[in-house]
C-alpha cells in the first residue's frame, strides 16, 4: 500500500541547475527523488509547487510524493534529513489525501526577493542569497510601482519568451517592499500562479525605477504590453527564494512531523 505525503523542502539553490530534472546537471528534483527511491526500495517521483530556476532557493517548497505505508511522517523526516546533501533539508512532512498535488492543488504561492544595499553586500556569504547592489534605492518609488501589480493582469511583458501558454493572467494578492534593517530591502509577492522569470523581471524593472533609470509610469505602461521587449533584464537568481504555498485544509490529514 502507498500513502500520499507532502514534504516541505528547504534548499540552497546556488549549486543546482534548478528544481526540474534535466538531461544534464544536478537538479533538486533529481537528488530528492534519488533519496526517496533509496528509502522506498523502488523508483519515486516528486512534484513541487514551483519549478525554480538555477540558483533560486526555497525555504518551504511543498513537494508531493507517495511512499510505502510503513513510512510514518516522523520516520521519513528523520531518514531523509540523514541522507540528503547539506544544501537540502526537509522541514516538515504532512500526510495528505490521495490525489493531492503540490502544484495543481496550490491556491497561492509566495516568493521573496532580497537585495543588499550596504557596502558589505558583496560579501560572498551574503551574495549567495541576495542581489548585491550596494547602493541606496528609492523604496517609495518602488512601492508605488508594486502597488500597480495587485489584482489580475496579463503579465506577458514580465515572462521569459518560450512556448506559448493558454493565457498569461496571474492574480497578485500581495506585492510589497520592506526594509528589515539598514543593510537590505526585500520584495514579498504572492499570487495564484507565476510565469517563468516573472518575479525576477518585476524586480529588475522596479530596481531600475528605484535607481532612477526608469520612470515610475513605466510599470503601468508595461502591464499593457503584450511582449517583453521594453522590460528590464531579470534580477539575478541568487536573490530569489520560494517562501511557501497555500492549500485547502481539506487536503490534509492529521498526521504530521516537523523539526
Amino acid at each position: 500500500m502507498e500513502r500520499a505525503l507532502l514534504l516541505f523542502l528547504e534548499f540552497d539553490g546556488t549549486d543546482f541547475c534548478g528544481w526540474q530534472r534535466q538531461a544534464r546537471g544536478r537538479s533538486v528534483q533529481l537528488v530528492l527523488e534519488g533519496a526517496l527511491s533509496e528509502l522506498a526500495g523502488s523508483a519515486r517521483q516528486a512534484v513541487a509547487a514551483g519549478r525554480t530556476d538555477a540558483g533560486v532557493h526555497a525555504l518551504a517548497m511543498p513537494v508531493s510524493v507517495t511512499m510505502p505505508e510503513r513510512w510514518t511522517c516522523s520516520e521519513l523526516l528523520r531518514a531523509l534529513n540523514a541522507v540528503l546533501p547539506r544544501e537540502m533539508a526537509v522541514r516538515e512532512v504532512r500526510a495528505v489525501r490521495p490525489g493531492t498535488d503540490a502544484r495543481r492543488s496550490a491556491l497561492e504561492r509566495r516568493y521573496r526577493y532580497e537585495i543588499g544595499i550596504d557596502t558589505a553586500a558583496r560579501s560572498p556569504f551574503r551574495s549567495r542569497t541576495a542581489w548585491a547592489i550596494a547602493k541606496p534605492l528609492s523604496q517609495d518609488a518602488m512601492q508605488r510601482a508594486a502597488d500597480l501589480l495587485a489584482g489580475e493582469h496579463d503579465f506577458r511583458a514580465f515572462a521569459a519568451v518560450g512556448e506559448p501558454k493558454p493565457h498569461y493572467d496571474c492574480t497578485i494578492s500581495e506585492a510589497r517592499w520592506q526594509q528589515p534593517d539598514a543593510t537590505r530591502i526585500r520584495f514579498i509577492v504572492a499570487a495564484d500562479r507565476f510565469l517563468h522569470h516573472m518575479v525576477r523581471m518585476l524586480v529588475g524593472t522596479m530596481v531600475d525605477i528605484g535607481l532612477g533609470r526608469r520612470a515610475e509610469g513605466d510599470m503601468a505602461r508595461l502591464l499593457e504590453r503584450r511582449d517583453n521587449r521594453d522590460t528590464s533584464p531579470p534580477a539575478p537568481a541568487a536573490g530569489l527564494s520560494f517562501l511557501s504555498a497555500r492549500y485547502p485544509e481539506s487536503c490534509f490529514l492529521p498526521e504530521r512531523a516537523a523539526w
